[in-house]
């Protein structure tokens, strides 16, 4: 049995001498296991487009409910993310979060093309690393199933407030002088955090990263999207401590 698909390289495993074995987002499987063989080989047509986080191409095929990898062709490398050591430990963060919420036999376009873009953005440098990790891992908790709910304090009902904090928790905002131990680990927040965190949740994809916060602002974001999604997940990332380490 043969399919084609496009597939995000989350993660690389060497196998044997020459193999590896892939973890891959695809766009019509979802998550999968795919063996690269002989990738290694300094002959291997196919090796570009099976390293960690390219976008590619691919020819399957089955062998005693194995996939193989068949042929392959890269679209897209994201060069940019390998000439910094930091923005490739980012990248490799967001491939961990990708695999940690992705699903065989589950396919979501969406959960996909955040992740291209986010990558693509990073690549590019389009924002600074910090806006675009805080924006893929906001819009990553509400696509897989834990949207926060930002629209006023859930205690009185105000919309707007002057001292806004986020249970990560509950997915919750309440007046500061509403914060109560019943919601757990809180971040306080500035109305320009809260207004970055509505848009991220509220905005078509093509808008998530188009906005503009100061220093201080985006540094709460930064600190309440990463808190808030590894509270959720209930889980730690490697790359993430790596990322913090050399960046």
């Amino acid at each position: 049995m043969f399919k084609t698909t496009r597939a995000l390289i989350l993660r690389e495993v060497k196998y044997k001498e020459a193999d590896k074995i892939l973890t891959v987002l695809t766009e019509n499987d979802g998550k999968i296991t795919v063996s690269a063989r002989g990738v290694m080989r300094s002959n291997s047509k196919i090796a570009p487009a099976c390293q960690l986080l390219a976008f590619s191409d691919m020819t399957l095929y089955e062998n005693g409910g194995k996939w193989y990898i068949k042929e392959a062709q890269t679209v897209e490398q994201f060069l940019g993310l390998r000439e910094d050591i930091a923005d490739l430990a980012l990248g490799a963060y967001f491939a961990e979060l990708l695999e940690a919420v992705s699903d065989e036999d589950s396919p979501d376009g969406q959960v996909l093309s955040l992740g291209l873009n986010s990558l693509f953005a990073l690549s590019q440098k389009l924002y600074s690393p910090e806006h675009i990790k805080s924006v893929f891992e906001l819009r990553l908790a509400c696509l897989s199933g834990y949207e926060p709910q930002l629209d006023c304090c859930t205690v009185c009902g105000k919309a707007e407030m002057e001292n806004p904090v986020f249970s990560t928790a509950g997915g919750t905002v309440v007046c500061g002088e509403h914060r109560s131990v019943a919601h757990g680990e809180c971040f306080k927040l500035c109305p320009a955090s809260l207004e970055a965190m509505r848009h991220v949740v509220r905005s078509d994809a093509k808008r998530i990263f188009s906005f503009s916060i100061d220093e201080r602002a985006e540094k709460l974001l930064a600190s309440v999207s990463e808190a808030y999604v590894i509270t959720q997940l209930e889980h730690r990332f490697s790359a993430l401590d790596y990322w913090r380490s050399v960046r």
